[in-house]
C-alpha cells in the first residue's frame, strides 16, 4: 500500500497502544513530523484526522479520548438532522435480539442513514481511520437526546443473542461523539475500569460519576472504547453507562463497529418481513 509516512507512523503507534500492558502516557504521536492526516482524494476539512489529540484513558477496558474530534458545525449538523425524528430509545432483548422498551434506557434517538450527506460521510471516514476498522463494518450513526433525569444504566455493547451476532458479529468498538456540553451529570461511566480509583473526583461530578471512571461530555470530543479484547474475546471491563442528566440536556452520536461487514438485511419470520441492521438497540 502507498500510505503516507504519518499514516504508517500512526498505525504503528496505535497498534502498540492496543496492548493492555502499554503505558497510558506515551509520546509516540508527538514524535510524528506531521501528525495531521488528510484522507486520500479529499480536500474538505471534514476528512482531517489528527492523532496527536488522542489520549489513552484506560487500558482495561481499552479506551481513548479524542479532543475536538468534531467541529461545532458538525455537532450542530447532526443534531439538526435528528431533532425532528427522535423516538423512544430501545434495548436489545438478550434472548431474541429484538428491540424492546426498557426503563434501563430512557433517552430518545434516531439513526442517520450511512453517508447521508458529505458531512456524515466525512465523519464516518474519519472514524474508520481512527479505529482502523472498515466503514462497511459500522452501523449507521445513532443520535441520542437525554433530558433532565434521563440515563442509560451500565451495560455491554457486545451481544448476548445469536440474532444480532449474525449481523456482522459482535460489536468490537464504539465511538461516542459528544454533540453538546452538559451543565451537570450525563457523564459516561466505566464501573470496572482499572483507572476508576485513581481518577480525582470533584464537586462538579455527579454521584453516579463517582462510581467508576467517568468522562464528562464536552462538545466535539469523542470517546473510543473496545468491547472485545485483541484476541476477539469479550471484555467484561467494557461495561459502561450514561449517568442521569442533572442540569441541561445531552446530545450524543454513537457509531458501533462490528467484527465483520454490517449491512441491513431482510429477515423473513413466517409471513412477515422485517428489516434488521442499522437499528439494533443494545447501547
Amino acid at each position: 500500500m502507498n500510505l503516507p509516512n504519518p499514516f504508517i507512523t500512526f498505525f504503528l503507534c496505535f497498534s502498540i497502544l492496543l496492548s493492555p500492558d502499554f503505558p497510558i502516557q506515551s509520546s509516540c504521536f508527538r514524535k510524528m513530523r506531521s501528525p495531521v492526516i488528510r484522507l486520500p482524494n479529499t480536500k474538505s476539512n471534514h476528512h482531517l484526522f489528527d492523532p496527536s489529540r488522542v489520549t489513552q484513558i484506560s487500558r482495561r477496558p481499552r479506551a481513548f479520548l479524542y479532543m475536538n474530534f468534531l467541529t461545532d458545525e458538525e455537532c450542530d449538523h447532526l443534531i439538526q438532522l435528528a431533532k425532528d425524528k427522535l423516538q423512544k430509545s430501545m434495548v436489545a432483548d438478550t434472548r431474541s435480539g429484538k428491540s424492546i422498551e426498557s426503563t434501563v434506557r430512557t433517552s430518545k434517538g434516531m439513526f442517520i442513514r450511512k453517508a447521508q450527506d458529505e458531512v456524515v460521510a466525512g465523519i464516518e471516514s474519519r472514524i474508520s481511520v481512527w479505529t482502523f476498522l472498515p466503514v462497511e463494518n459500522g452501523e449507521a450513526i445513532q443520535v441520542l437526546h437525554y433530558e433532565n433525569g434521563q440515563k442509560y444504566l451500565p451495560h455491554w455493547d457486545y451481544f448476548h443473542d445469536k440474532a444480532n451476532q449474525a449481523l456482522g458479529g459482535h460489536r468490537t468498538a464504539t465511538v461516542l461523539m459528544y454533540l453538546s456540553n452538559v451543565n451537570k451529570g450525563g457523564e459516561t461511566i466505566f464501573p470496572h475500569s482499572e483507572m476508576k480509583e485513581s481518577q480525582i473526583k470533584t464537586d462538579e461530578d455527579s454521584e453516579c460519576a463517582k462510581k467508576g471512571y467517568a468522562v464528562k461530555p464536552k462538545k466535539g470530543d469523542a470517546l473510543l472504547f473496545f468491547s472485545l479484547h485483541p484476541n476477539a474475546t469479550i471484555d467484561p471491563t467494557s461495561l459502561h453507562g450514561s449517568c442521569p442528566v442533572i442540569e441541561g440536556e445531552k446530545w450524543v452520536a454513537t457509531k458501533w463497529i462490528h467484527v465483520r461487514s454490517f449491512e441491513r438485511r431482510r429477515v423473513r419470520a413466517g409471513k412477515n418481513e422485517r428489516l434488521q441492521g442499522g437499528k439494533s438497540q443494545s447501547s
